[in-house]
């Protein structure tokens, strides 16, 4: 059976500083399922998760983010 691959984009509402953004995206890749997590430093507000979206849903991704202390929306769904 192949890799499965869907992405989702998640908008986080609070400015955050590096340390922060850098928690989220591990808390995210820690998840099975997601192969990558990442906020592109021009779109900060932004954060691309690369995921199976046979293992995982993109409301736990996004309930994730949310027990981080931020206030986020999945984008486009």
């Amino acid at each position: 059976m192949g890799r499965h691959c869907g992405d989702v984009l998640i908008h986080i509402d609070e400015n955050l500083d590096d340390q922060d953004i850098h928690e989220i995206e591990y808390q995210l890749s820690q998840i099975d399922g997601v192969y990558c997590a990442c906020v592109p430093e021009k779109a900060r507000h932004l954060m691309l998760v690369d995921y199976d979206p046979a293992g995982v849903e993109a409301a736990v991704l996004l309930e994730k983010v949310r027990r981080q202390g931020v206030h986020a929306e999945l984008v486009g769904l």
